[in-house]
């Protein structure tokens, strides 16, 4: 017999009743019944229940163990007594009773435990991570995180992708967030930087003539923690096309995220078709270029109503610019008082000066609400039309220039949404975001800028971007990239784009933003060369594999999806990185330390 074990503890069934086993695990549990030990005994592949009572050899033993202790029991396999056994467990129909018992490994007094799900402080689960990480939903999380990453690898190979691994060390880039920078020894006073994200290196592989390319690829940008966001590092599905439009990209890439989603939704419907949604229907619908579909609100203008009414809030507002709006947020069900008043509340907590609102109960004509009396029933019903709406709804209002109040609009729909319940979570609701504009106008710099991203194809024919006058504002400013991001739930899975593989195009982009020929030449020379010597069409995209598996393991936060993660400081608290190193090293690297005073 293996020194250790015959079987795993969740590989043990019926058909194994009267064998001689050995298994070797961790104490997860002891239940002492009327003197009779029940051991739960785990492992990486399940949990066995192993039993000691006063007639077995190893009795004494048992008395010793403790929570977490790594043992090996020799034993036989029996069936559970009637009644006794546990259906939510594999190995629910039997036990083991134990003969010998050897510890392989005696824990110290537990900082937290293990068994149970219960909640601990973020300090100590990142300290103990090896502990966090032997309790059962973290642990089955990061299996399938794995298995996620497995299916997404086997899913592009069946599309004719290959892998390449692109270099770690590289060049810092001028654009961006922070790069992490490692000094060089060999040449004193450069440094190399970690990627941001293999983007030059994968534009870089169709310049040399490859055509699909895929990497599993770990990014590292030196910003601030968010829940959906690691400090530090996190990984990608980097992906890059050769001779493609942006709708080759989505068919590509669709397959892979339903059919990645389908396999691991435990049920829950995934969308079919991603609808594509122009960014600007996106801000005017949802509030937001990230939209929860599950939420079925739809924002829509109805300043008609409001233009020259006898609401002068409104009227003021709309009277005194042509860029001004009134958005209505309806809120089906939400017909009553006191929901108004809470949002309206809930909007002054946001900073607000409160939320408009009416709405619309039986017996009453036009609606009820200060806004209702003011804009008079004519106008009222005018509202409730356009909207949908009728008793036991109501609606809410923001007023101004759309790209202000948009900021505080797009929440206020997703927590009326959440308030009334209308918000379907057990659905997995994908989208795709196209038509981002090109440029934006920079009020701080009283210029035109880039909007997203500097090295996206302009969606007009080469030969139009080039004839276009750079001073012919409201022309740059309608003109829209070939951009695109993949949205799930609310949540950002990725940006991509058709790139800039023209030379020319590309230095009449970045002349209209600003920045002459020289600047870019400095920032993006190697780049510049790359498409100078005939470069093909190509195009990518790089979904978040930390949001993916967050998304599909039902979890709010990256570091309950990730195996070792960093804190809100971007310290690893169980390595203790980062850390001082020792004189010798700096001085081999050329480095003197100037601390902040």
């Amino acid at each position: 017999m293996h020194r250790y074990r015959s079987h795993t503890c969740g590989e043990l069934r019926d058909s194994h009743i009267g064998e001689t086993v050995r298994l070797s695990g961790w104490v997860h549990r002891i239940r002492d019944h009327g003197g009779v030990l029940f051991i739960d005994l785990r492992d990486h592949y399940g949990l066995t229940q192993v039993v000691a009572d006063p007639d077995s050899p190893a009795f004494k033993d048992a008395e010793t163990l403790h929570a977490e202790w790594v043992i090996k029991v020799d034993g036989k396999v029996r069936r559970r007594p009637a009644g006794t056994e546990n259906p939510d467990l594999p190995t629910g129909a039997v036990e083991v009773y134990i003969d010998s018992i050897e510890v392989l490994g005696p824990a110290a007094e537990l900082p937290m435990p293990v068994f149970g799900d219960q909640e601990y402080p973020e300090e100590i689960r990142l300290k103990y991570r090896f502990l966090d990480l032997r309790r059962e939903r973290l642990h089955q999380n990061i299996i399938k995180r794995g298995q996620i990453i497995d299916s997404i690898r086997r899913r592009m190979k069946d599309q004719g992708f290959f892998e390449f691994q692109t270099p770690i060390l590289t060049a810092s880039s001028p654009e961006g967030a922070r790069d992490f920078l490692v000094p060089s020894r060999l040449h004193p006073g450069k440094f190399y930087a970690l990627p941001q994200a293999p983007q030059q290196f994968k534009q870089l592989t169709m310049i040399a003539g490859f055509d699909r390319y895929f990497q599993i690829a770990p990014c590292f940008r030196d910003e601030d923690a968010r829940a959906d966001r690691s400090p530090g590092e996190f990984y990608q599905l980097d992906v890059e096309m050769s001779f493609v439009t942006q709708d080759d990209v989505f068919a590509a890439i669709e397959p892979v995220m339903r059919g990645t989603f389908e396999e691991f939704a435990n049920g829950k419907p995934v969308t079919q078709t991603f609808p594509l949604i122009p960014y600007r229907d996106a801000l005017r619908k949802y509030g937001t270029d990230k939209p929860d579909l599950r939420n079925p609100i739809e924002m829509q203008d109805v300043s008609e109503a409001f233009r020259g009414s006898g609401f002068k809030i409104f009227a003021n507002i709309l009277a005194a610019s042509p860029k001004h709006e009134v958005w209505a947020i309806p809120a089906p069900g939400g017909g009553n008082r006191a929901f108004a008043d809470r949002m309206n509340s809930w909007a002054q907590g946001e900073g607000q000066p409160g939320l408009g609102y009416i709405f619309w109960r039986e017996g009453e004509e036009g609606g009820a609400g200060p806004l209702a009396k003011n804009i008079g029933p004519e106008r009222t019903r005018q509202i409730a039309d356009q909207l949908g709406l009728g008793v036991g709804d109501a609606c809410f209002f923001v007023a101004g220039e759309p790209a202000t109040f948009v900021k505080f609009a797009g929440p206020a729909r997703t927590k009326v949404g959440e308030e009334l319940g209308l918000i379907q979570k057990d659905k997995f609701e994908f989208c795709w975001i196209v038509d981002f504009p090109m440029f934006e106008w920079s009020e701080e710099e009283k210029k035109i800028d880039f909007s997203h991203n500097p090295f996206s194809m302009p969606n007009i024919e080469p030969e139009k971007f080039l004839a276009l006058d750079p001073n012919d504002k409201d022309t740059l400013l309608s003109l829209k990239a070939i951009q695109y991001d993949i949205v799930c739930n609310g949540i950002e899975l990725s940006s991509g784009a058709i790139r800039n593989h023209r030379p020319d195009v590309m230095k009449k982009a970045f002349a209209i933003a600003g920045y002459p020929e020289d600047v870019l030449e400095q920032k993006f020379g190697g780049m510049l060369r790359a498409l100078s010597y005939g470069a093909p069409p190509h195009g990518g995209i790089a979904p978040g594999i930390d949001r993916i598996v967050m998304l599909l393991c039902g979890e709010e936060n990256l570091r309950e999806v990730v195996l070792f993660p960093m804190n809100q400081r971007a310290e690893d608290l169980l390595m203790g990185a980062p850390s001082e190193v020792t004189a010798k090293q700096l001085r081999e690297l050329h480095i003197r330390v100037v601390k902040p005073e």
